[in-house]
C-alpha cells in the first residue's frame, strides 16, 4: 500500500535523530524508534520495500537523510586538521552524548521535513534558536565555541523521474563559528549520490557584516526624517500656542462686548484675527494638527466635488495590496503547490487580472485633472492675446504645471525610495531568504530614472521599485493632458483640435499594443499576470487608454455641472453593461486563457473598456443613479483613505518585504492565513502611509499653496 511505502521512508522524521530501520525477517517486520510494526502482506514482495530492507538507500531515504550531521565524521576523514574540523568534531560527540546544547544545535539546522515532491525548498531550521544557544540567561549548558548560522543554496535532482526540474534548496546550518562558508560547501557537497546530482551554489552567513548604522544612505533617510519630524513636533507646539493665544483674545472680545452698554450692542464686533506672517505660514504648513485635521476631515465637501471617487480609490488600493499580499505570502510558502491549486479556482482571477486596479486610478487621474482646469479656467476673464502672447503663456502655464506636480508627489517618492534601499540591503545581509528584489543595487545605479519619472522605459532588471512604473506612467500621461488643456480652453477651434489629437493618441496607442502582442505572441494567462512586462505591461502605449477617458469623462461632466437626467431604463442598462463589463475584463480569461489574436485585442482594447465602464459608474453616482453601489462610494470613511492612497501605495510591498524577509522560516499556506496576513497589510499600510503624509506629503501641498497661490 503506498501509505506504508510513505511510512516506511519517512518513520524516522519525528523524533530530534534519525534512527536506522532494523528488519527482522524472522517476524516480517521492521523496528524504528524502539517500536515495532508488522509489514502487511500485500508489501512483502513490493520492490521498494525489498530495496530499502535489503540495505540498498532508496532515492527517498537518501532525501531524508540529506544533511544529516551524524553522518558527517566520516565525511571528514580526509579533512585536514581545521579548527573547524575540531569543533565539529567535538560537536557531533556530544550530540551522540546526548548533551543539551548539541541537540539545540542539531535542532536549529534545517533538514527534510516533509512536502518536497509538493514544493518545499526550505530547509532552514531556525536562525534566531541558533543563535539563542549562546545567552547563558536561558540556557544551562552553552557550546564551548562560538556559532554562526549559515544559509546554502544547494541545487538538487534526483534520478530525473522524481525531481524532473532542478530544484534549489535553502539549508540553513547552525555550526561552529570556526567553519568558515568554504568549509561548510566542501561538507554539503558530499552528500552527492549516484544516479542524482547536487551541487552547492552559494553559502553565506546570516546576519551577514552589514552595519545599518554605517550605511551611508540610512544616514542620509535618517537624518531627513529625523529633521522633517522634529520640524513638524516645532510647527505643531507654535500652532497650539498660536490657536490658545487666539481662543485668549476672543473670549477678551466676548467679554468686553458683554459689558458694552446697550448703545454699543448693536456695534460690529471686531473678532478679526491678526495677519500671519510669511515666516509663520511656512512653519505652519508643518504643523501636523492642521494637516491631521485635514486628512481625517469628512464634513466640509466642495460643492460639486465628484464624491464616489474616494470609494473607487480606497477599493482599488485595498485591491492592489491583496495582490501584492498573495505575491508575498507565495515567495515564503512552503507548500508551495497551494499555489498550483489556488490558481485553478475561478476567484483567483481577481488576483491574476488585478492589472485593471491600476486602471481605475488612471482613470480618476484623468477625470480629475480636466474638470479642475476647466473649472479654474471658467472663473478667469478671457484676454485678448496674440498669437505670440498666447504661446508664451501656454509655455510659462506649462512649466507651472510641471513644476508644481513634480514637487507635489517627489518628496514622498523619494523618502519610500531611499527607505527601501535601505531595508533591502538590510534584508540581503539578515534575512535567511534570498529576496529576488534588488533594489539595493539598481536604486543605488538608477534613482535618477525614478526623479525623473521615466524609469518605465528601461527594462525591469534595472528598475528600482518595480511597483513605480505606475507613478511614470501617470506623470507621463499628465504632461500630455497639460499640453492638451492648454490647447483646449483657447476656444472652439482648439477644443476640438485637441479633441481630435486625444483620439488620435488613443487609437495609435490601441494599434501599437496590438502590433507588440502580435510580435510576441502575446498570450494572456492565469499563471503569467506580468508577460511581457517591459514591451507591454508598464509601457504607456498600453496604458494610457483609461486615462483619456477620465478626460472625456470630466469634460462631459463640465460640461453637465455633474448632472444628467437620464430615463430609468437607461439607467437599468448602463449599470448592466457597465458591471459586464468589469466582470467580463476580470473573470472573462478562464483558466485556459486566450488564444494569441484574442490576446492582443483584449490587451489593446481592455483597458480603455475599463476606464469607459467606469465613466458611466462615475456619471451614474454624480447624477444620483448610483443606488447601493453609489452610497457605498460616496461613504464618508472612504475620504480620508482616500487621500492616503498615494503613499500607501508608495510603501505598501516595501513593509510587505520587510515583515515578510525578517521572518526565520517559511510560512505554511492557508486561504484564512491569506486574509489575515492582508488584513494587516492593509492597515499597517494606511497607518504608515498617514505618518509619511504628515512628514512629506501635506506640508510640501501647503507650501506650494503659499508659493503659487
Amino acid at each position: 500500500m503506498l501509505e506504508f511505502r510513505v511510512l516506511l521512508a519517512l518513520l524516522c522524521l519525528e523524533g530530534a535523530f534519525c534512527v536506522k530501520y532494523a528488519y527482522n525477517s524472522s517476524d516480517l517486520s521492521y523496528l524504528s524508534n524502539g517500536i515495532q510494526f508488522p509489514v502487511p502482506d500485500s508489501e512483502l514482495h513490493n520492490p521498494v520495500v525489498e530495496e530499502v530492507f535489503q540495505g540498498n538507500v532508496s532515492e527517498v531515504r537518501w532525501l531524508v537523510d540529506l544533511f544529516d550531521h551524524l553522518k558527517w565524521p566520516r565525511m571528514m576523514k580526509n579533512w585536514n586538521g581545521t579548527r573547524c574540523r575540531r569543533d565539529v568534531e567535538t560537536y557531533i560527540q556530544s550530540l551522540q552524548n546526548g548533551t543539551s546544547w548539541a541537540a539545540k544545535m542539531y535542532d536549529a539546522s534545517g533538514r527534510y521535513s516533509g512536502q518536497f515532491f509538493f514544493g518545499n525548498d526550505y530547509w532552514l531550521g531556525s536562525s534566531s534558536l541558533c543563535n539563542e544557544l549562546t545567552n547563558e540567561e536561558t540556557n544551562t549548558e552553552v557550546p564551548p565555541f562560538p556559532i554562526t548560522f549559515l544559509v546554502a543554496k544547494v541545487r538538487i535532482n534526483i534520478n530525473g523521474k522524481l525531481t524532473p526540474v532542478t530544484r534549489q534548496l535553502n539549508v540553513g546550518e547552525c555550526l561552529p563559528a570556526s567553519c568558515s562558508p568554504s568549509d561548510v560547501r566542501v561538507l554539503l557537497a558530499t552528500e552527492r549520490k549516484s544516479g542524482s546530482s547536487l551541487s552547492v551554489v552559494g553559502i553565506r552567513k546570516v546576519p551577514g557584516d552589514y552595519d545599518v548604522l554605517q550605511d551611508p544612505k540610512f544616514q542620509i533617510v535618517g537624518g531627513v526624517c529625523l529633521a522633517t519630524a522634529v520640524l513638524v513636533l516645532i510647527a505643531s507646539i507654535v500652532e497650539h500656542l498660536t490657536l490658545k493665544k487666539n481662543d485668549k483674545t476672543d473670549a477678551e472680545i466676548a467679554n468686553n462686548n458683554n459689558n458694552n452698554n446697550d448703545d454699543e450692542k448693536g456695534a460690529k464686533k471686531d473678532t478679526k484675527k491678526p495677519q500671519q506672517s510669511l515666516l509663520l505660514r511656512l512653519l505652519l504648513s508643518f504643523s501636523a494638527i492642521t494637516n491631521g485635521e485635514k486628512i481625517f476631515n469628512v464634513e466640509s465637501v466642495s460643492e460639486g466635488s465628484i464624491q464616489c471617487i474616494h470609494g473607487l480609490r480606497f477599493f482599488s488600493i485595498a485591491w492592489i495590496i491583496m495582490v501584492h499580499t498573495y505575491l508575498e505570502v507565495f515567495s515564503i510558502g512552503e507548500n508551495k503547490n497551494m499555489r498550483i491549486v489556488t490558481e485553478r479556482t475561478f476567484l483567483y482571477q481577481t488576483i491574476s487580472n488585478a492589472t485593471f486596479s491600476v486602471d481605475t486610478f488612471f482613470f480618476i487621474s484623468g477625470l480629475l485633472v480636466t474638470i479642475t482646469y476647466f473649472r479654474s479656467s471658467a472663473k478667469k476673464t478671457p484676454k485678448d492675446e496674440t498669437t505670440c502672447q498666447a504661446v508664451k503663456s501656454n509655455v510659462g502655464q506649462f512649466f507651472v504645471l510641471v513644476i508644481y506636480r513634480f514637487f507635489r508627489l517627489t518628496p514622498a517618492y523619494l523618502f519610500v525610495l531611499g527607505v527601501n534601499e535601505v531595508i533591502l540591503r538590510f534584508l540581503h545581509s539578515y534575512s535567511v531568504f534570498t529576496p529576488a528584489i534588488i533594489d539595493h543595487i539598481t536604486c543605488s545605479s538608477f534613482w535618477w530614472r525614478n526623479a525623473l519619472y521615466i524609469n518605465n522605459f528601461y527594462p525591469q532588471t534595472e528598475f528600482c521599485m518595480l511597483w513605480s512604473w505606475y507613478i511614470a506612467n501617470d506623470t507621463q500621461f499628465y504632461l500630455i493632458a497639460s499640453i492638451l488643456l492648454l490647447i483646449a480652453v483657447r476656444g472652439n477651434k482648439h477644443l476640438k483640435f485637441a479633441a481630435v489629437a486625444l483620439g488620435v493618441f488613443m487609437v495609435a496607442s490601441w494599434v501599437l499594443t496590438f502590433i507588440i502582442a502580435m510580435k510576441y505572441e502575446y498570450t494572456i494567462r492565469v499563471e503569467e499576470p506580468f508577460a511581457l512586462f517591459d514591451q507591454l505591461y508598464d509601457k504607456p502605449w498600453m496604458r494610457i487608454g483609461p486615462y483619456f477617458v477620465g478626460m472625456i469623462a470630466g469634460y462631459f461632466l463640465f460640461k453637465v455641472n455633474c448632472q444628467v437626467k437620464l430615463a430609468a431604463v437607461w439607467v437599468v442598462v448602463g449599470w448592466i453593461l457597465s458591471l459586464g463589463c468589469l466582470f467580463s475584463l476580470v473573470y472573462g480569461v478562464g483558466r485556459q486563457g486566450l488564444v494569441v489574436p484574442t490576446s492582443a485585442f483584449y490587451a489593446s482594447l481592455g483597458h480603455t473598456a475599463w476606464g469607459v465602464a467606469l465613466a458611466w459608474i462615475t456619471v451614474a453616482c454624480c447624477s444620483g443613479y448610483g443606488g447601493p453601489l453609489g452610497a457605498l462610494f460616496k461613504f464618508k470613511l472612504f475620504l480620508p483613505l482616500s487621500r492616503l492612497t498615494y503613499c500607501a501605495y508608495l510603501v505598501h510591498p516595501v513593509l510587505m518585504c520587510l515583515s515578510s524577509f525578517i521572518l526565520d522560516g517559511s510560512l505554511h499556506l492557508h486561504q484564512l492565513f491569506m486574509i489575515v496576513i492582508y488584513c494587516g497589510n492593509l492597515i499597517f499600510s494606511f497607518i504608515s502611509a498617514f505618518a509619511i503624509s504628515l512628514l512629506f506629503e501635506a506640508p510640501v501641498v501647503n507650501l506650494l499653496k503659499i508659493i503659487f497661490y
